[in-house]
């Protein structure tokens, strides 16, 4: 039996390791990266230009890539559709980009296909199964043992040979507010991957869609993307940050600035609205928002948030705090770049 191989937290902690490497920026770290949308979004287009990419270290969008080999496996397509889509997205290609139409499934020797394949081409640093589908063999056993299985198959080669891999897979069509639980089949996928991206249109006739992407060693992003000219093109790309941001009622924004000359306020919420000059949005949907960000924006702008019941409806105080819990107004900014204004708030409906 093997020794149990351990490493001591004084070695972690002082010893320098190498961190993980990107194949794109940021993006597309080495492992395995799960590309999840539904059926005919376009998918393999998005993939057949990230191979573009990297084979001629091109920038994918923003993002610097990682020049070398790849082996793209369009196991759902034909060499002729393949050469029509290159058509349509480039005048020039590169040799170092490799197709194939076929390949064995997991359990019949795909690994050591893909072995075979290193050998030949030992540069390469990214690989692409498109799709996952194509490469299992259906079983009505333990479902999640199953996907942990095979997709730990994939995720030890890529683990080995320190590249990139890149598998494409379907969502479910039922709705969940977390898009990465609309990824088809158990935990096990995603549960395994070091990536998850999800590629989600909000209708099947737009020309947009919203990439998201989460991942151990990648940061949690929104990217916008345009469907144009047979090609994916960036409109937007959010940090986590910016994307909790953005989910902000701007009125809240608009509450924090009312509040800068201001030791404390109270009143009804349609009182509250008349005073800011507030005409966007509904009384009780600003006391709603007051209440539910009160913990996190309110806060950290230092806002507090109380709710009072009077026989005259419900009453909201707002108190202006600087930051460290003291009044002497030393105008330091909170976080978003909003000057600190703390709010006590009385959940009130007009």
């Amino acid at each position: 039996m093997q020794k149990l191989q351990t490493v001591n937290a004084d070695t972690l902690l002082y010893e320098p390791l190498e961190k993980p490497s990107f194949v794109v920026d940021g993006l597309i770290p080495t492992g395995l990266t799960l590309l999840c949308g539904s059926q005919k979004i376009g998918k393999s287009w998005l993939m057949l230009k990230l191979c573009l990419c990297v084979s001629q270290g091109l920038p994918l969008w923003d993002m610097p890539t990682l020049e070398s080999d790849v082996l793209y496996l369009c196991l759902e397509d034909t060499f002729c559709r393949i050469q029509d889509r290159l058509f349509k997205l480039t005048d020039e290609a590169s040799g170092r980009l490799h197709f194939a139409v076929a390949s064995c499934k997991l359990p019949d020797g795909l690994i050591v296909q893909l072995e075979d394949y290193l050998k030949e081409y030992p540069d390469s640093r990214l690989i692409v199964i498109d799709t996952l589908q194509k490469v299992r063999t259906a079983s009505k056993d333990n479902a999640y043992a199953n996907d942990y299985g095979d997709i730990s198959l994939i995720k030890d080669f890529a683990d080995r040979h320190s590249l990139s891999v890149v598998v494409v897979h379907h969502i479910r069509k039922q709705n969940d507010s977390d898009v990465f639980n609309k990824v088809s089949g158990t935990t096990g996928l995603t549960g395994s991957a070091d990536a998850t991206f999800v590629l989600e249109k909000e209708s099947r006739a737009s020309d947009t869609a919203r990439l998201y992407v989460t991942g151990r060693d990648t940061p949690y992003q929104e990217f916008t993307l345009r469907f144009h000219d047979c090609s994916w093109e960036l409109v937007e790309r959010r940090t986590q940050e910016q994307a909790a941001a953005a989910e902000i009622p701007p009125v809240l924004f608009r509450l924090v600035e009312f509040m800068q000359d201001k030791t404390e306020w109270s009143g009804t919420a349609t009182e509250l609205a008349a005073a800011m000059g507030e005409t966007r949005a509904a009384p009780n949907a600003l006391t709603k928002w007051m209440n539910e960000y009160r913990m996190g924006f309110l806060a950290e702008n230092h806002i507090r948030y109380d709710y009072h019941r009077k026989n005259s409806g419900r009453l909201i105080l707002l108190a202006r705090q600087d930051k460290g819990g003291g009044d002497d107004g030393d105008g330091s900014d909170g976080v978003f770049g909003i000057p600190p204004a703390v709010v006590t708030v009385t959940d009130s409906v007009c």
